[in-house]
């Protein structure tokens, strides 16, 4: 255990947050779409979870081409979620509960269709032209045009897309009709700067920022020699990175703004630290991706691999001693928008162990150091999408663009196994409908045909049998989370142990406050009964997923069934 810090006292610190993907959360109109006035009507159900921050992924007006991830105008709310005055109304019935609105901003890119790109694609010489990456094509020994350099997208093929009319390429890192910005030019800043206080001003509490750690690329541009996505040793973090951050820092602490920075393919460790510290007025905290990596193989995320405990183990630690050591601070998270459901990632989402599993990762999460985020239905314990699943009920552009690569050349038995993948890693895993009930389409919606197609689990995983049955996985996050508050000495500013390293079935440690209070979280992540040494006495079972009672832990050994969990009062 490393020594005390006083850690800096800030609300969001002691806060959690609640991630909800608006298309899926709840649809109040009939349209199939979820939309803002639906998000109203469940205010009370997060209120009753215990959550304090709700995060809304991107509401603005959008061709929807990446779910929203590209913006064509940051003012206006995508017209099938509802207008400003939802946004106002949601602000005022999440404040009058005392629980906060964070707003995601994607500021890395824009849509093609936002009136600054089209204006950018009209001419060379247009005074928007620099607002975007524009290059020159090259050209091969035999006079072929190629793109500027070697770097790929993240959703496959080229990061650069050619536009005849003015015979240059422009730098899109993501879908071709997601135009990077660059943040080079001072008048991108100073509009990115306005977007962020046109936001704060109407009373949002803070942002959820995309890839804010691509803002800065190397401005020479030169070729990479990375076998997996080329190029973003280039631009993630890249050489202007923590001063554009400084600048956004700045202005998120005249509003005591909350932030959270979205800081994929960063493998120093050093600079995601700079992006937290306290001292350096960047962010409050990032989103790192060391465990969203666990399970991807030599050939990137649609490509097997088996991990042993010991690896969670080892990130888990390493973050939670960066970041206590150093003054900065961990966002929690095993699931959200772009990320399979964590029962079915993490621990085992078959019929027999579903529910513990869930209650598992619930106790697991809530308990370190940081702030905890959970995703809709992940209070419930929602799965994956099930094995049946046909190509054509995917939407997710980044596992359909990896499809159409091979669809056509591959042979049957790498067209199974790449199936196999898409049904673990998907970004549709998350973006099912919230399953309310076991009415008909969930409760998510009144329309026969929701945008995407409801898990057939319904019936068996839903927030309203849930609610009403005390022992319930939605009860287990409620209790974690009640616990994380009333300890908050310990489980908010104490610090961190990792307990028995080397057992590869449970993940344990404890948590210590800088008075002495102390507590121990003990998980089972096996399918077999474990009779684990208990190395402490407790006093007070704060949260178990199977119901134990102090008498049950006062011996010297814990007896926990396959993939149970228990937080306790030492």
């Amino acid at each position: 255990m490393g020594s005390q810090v006083e850690q800096l006292r800030a609300w969001w610190k002691e806060g959690s947050v609640y991630q909800v993907y608006p298309a899926s959360f709840q649809d109040s109109t009939g349209s199939g779409v979820g939309d803002l006035k639906g998000i109203i009507s469940r205010v009370d159900y997060l209120k009753d979870l215990g959550v304090d921050i709700v995060w809304l992924s991107p509401i603005f007006q959008s061709p929807q081409h990446d779910m929203g991830y590209d913006i064509s105008d940051y003012r206006v709310i995508d017209p099938p979620y509802g207008d400003i005055s939802d946004v106002d109304l949601l602000r005022d019935k999440l404040h009058e509960r005392g629980m906060k609105l964070v707003l995601d901003l994607v500021m890395n890119h824009t849509s093609d269709q936002h009136e600054w790109f089209k204006e950018s694609r009209k001419s060379k010489d247009n005074p928007y032209r620099d607002w975007y990456i524009w290059k020159p094509p090259k050209y091969d020994a035999d006079g072929n045009r190629c793109p500027p350099n070697n770097w790929q997208s993240h959703f496959q093929g080229s990061a650069w897309e050619y536009d005849e009319a003015t015979d240059e390429y422009f730098l899109r890192l993501f879908c071709k009709e997601q135009p990077d910005l660059n943040w080079e030019n001072p008048a991108v800043r100073k509009a990115a700067h306005d977007v962020m206080r046109f936001w704060l001003d109407r009373g949002a509490d803070g942002f959820r920022i995309d890839v804010i750690n691509f803002i800065s690329k190397d401005q020479s541009f030169p070729d990479s020699n990375q076998q997996v996505l080329r190029g973003s040793e280039y631009y993630a973090c890249g050489p202007r990175c923590h001063e554009y951050l400084k600048e956004l820092g700045a202005i998120l602490k005249e509003y005591d703004a909350f932030s959270v920075g979205e800081m994929p393919c960063v493998h120093d460790e050093r600079e995601l630290l700079k992006a937290v510290a306290a001292d350096r007025g960047e962010l409050s905290m990032i989103f790192h991706f060391e465990f969203m990596d666990v399970d991807h193989g030599a050939n990137g995320k649609f490509s097997p691999k088996v991990w042993p405990l010991s690896e969670l183990k080892t990130k888990v630690n390493k973050w939670q001693r960066i970041m206590y050591d150093n003054n900065g601070w961990n966002a929690l998270y095993l699931e959200n928008h772009d990320q399979p459901r964590a029962v079915s990632r993490f621990v085992h989402d078959d019929p027999e162990n579903r529910e513990a599993s869930a209650k598992l990762i619930a106790i697991f999460l809530a308990f370190q150091a940081g702030t905890p985020f959970i995703y809709q239905g992940q209070e419930i314990g929602m799965t994956n999408v099930p094995k049946e699943w046909e190509m054509n009920d995917y939407k997710d552009i980044d596992c359909l663009n990896h499809w159409n690569l091979y669809k056509d050349s591959a042979d049957e038995n790498t067209k199974a196994l790449l199936k196999t993948e898409y049904q673990k890693k998907s970004r549709d895993n998350a973006r099912t409908p919230m399953q309310w009930d076991d009415s008909p389409q969930a409760g998510f919606t009144t329309s026969g045909t929701p945008w995407m197609r409801v898990n057939d689990n319904y019936k068996q995983i839903n927030a309203a049998s849930q609610v009403k049955a005390p022992d319930s996985v939605y009860h287990t996050y409620r209790r974690a989370l009640e616990k994380r508050k009333e300890h908050k000495d310990v489980f908010v500013y104490g610090d961190f142990e990792l307990v028995d390293e080397e057992n590869d079935k449970i993940f344990a440690y404890k948590r210590v406050a800088s008075n002495g209070d102390a507590a121990l979280i003990v998980c089972n992540f096996s399918k077999s009964e474990v009779a684990w040494p208990s190395p402490v006495k407790a006093k007070e079972v704060l949260v178990s997923s199977d119901g134990k009672k102090l008498d049950h832990v006062t011996g010297d050994r814990i007896r926990l069934a396959p993939c149970e969990a228990i937080a306790l009062l030492l």
